[in-house]
Order: C-alpha cells, then sequence, then structure tokens
C-alpha cells in the first residue's frame, strides 16, 4: 500500500484539514483509502460517536460531485454508517495528495438504513452559482439513490 495525503479545502480553496491514509485502491476516476479519525475529542453524531483511531474506508470521486466514508469501530470493526460530503469533484494535486473543496452539505447514513442531511444553513450561506447548485442537487439524489437499498457503495 501507498501513502496519499487528504486536503479538504473550503469554497475559497483554503486548507481547512489534513490527514494521511493508505490507498487500497486506484481507479481510472476513484481512489478508495483506509484512514483514521483523527480528531482528539469524540464526535457524537446522530445515533453514534465517531471516536479517534475509528477506521474510515473512503471514496473519493474525480467524476462526482461527493465522497463516502465507511466509518468502522475502533474496537470490534463493526460499521457505524456512512458520512458523505457532497463537494467538487476530488482533485490529484499530485501522485500522493488528493484534495476536495467541501460545499457544505452532508449525507449521514445510519448501519440501520436511515438517511439525514446536515448542515443546510451552511450550505444556504455559501455564495454558489446555479450551476454549481444543480450539481449538488444532483449529487444529493444520485447519494439517496445508492443507500435506498440498503447496499453500501464501497
Amino acid at each position: 500500500m501507498s501513502t496519499v495525503i487528504v486536503i479538504k479545502r473550503d469554497l475559497a480553496g483554503r486548507e481547512v484539514w489534513r490527514y494521511p491514509g493508505e490507498i487500497l485502491e486506484r481507479g481510472e476516476n476513484f481512489v478508495r483509502i483506509e484512514a483514521r479519525f483523527n480528531r482528539d475529542q469524540d464526535f457524537p453524531l446522530y445515533d453514534t460517536v465517531l471516536r479517534k483511531g475509528d477506521r474510515f474506508i473512503e471514496v473519493f470521486y474525480t467524476d462526482r460531485w461527493y465522497n463516502i466514508f465507511e466509518i468502522h469501530d475502533r474496537e470490534d470493526d463493526h460499521i457505524k454508517g456512512w458520512y458523505c460530503n457532497i463537494g467538487r469533484p476530488a482533485v490529484w494535486e499530485s501522485t500522493d495528495t488528493i484534495s476536495y473543496v467541501d460545499l457544505a452539505l452532508d449525507l449521514w447514513v445510519s448501519a440501520r438504513g436511515w438517511q439525514e442531511f446536515l448542515d443546510w444553513d451552511e450550505y444556504a450561506r455559501l455564495r454558489l452559482d446555479w450551476q454549481t447548485r444543480v450539481q449538488v442537487r444532483h449529487a444529493l439524489h444520485q447519494l439517496a439513490a445508492l443507500f435506498e437499498n440498503k447496499q453500501p457503495p464501497i
């Protein structure tokens, strides 16, 4: 496996978060990596809590306006759920660095299958052109459909 650095960027292109991962698979339009949740404090999220060391299997697409994180518990590796970021397609900045521009909206899918869209208020404050908003709406529909049959897309 080779290491990759993931960079999350805001709408202005500024770096918001950076972390390492190990490439599991790389295709023409995607990369699948394994990373560890590296925030120091627990993060409550509806029916679960994300904890430092939880295992994330993440897929970044260069032709889709979202990415998907499958979250596994650090203790027993059970699936906690899927966290999906709406954002511009991922970009390879170098052979070992991939980044994406986060567009605020997220989708949480619990291990039980229910879906909740997050951060509508933050999204509403973004100054986005009409074409970007159309792409976001399309991405939301794609993600909802992927999880509709409770089949993990990763």
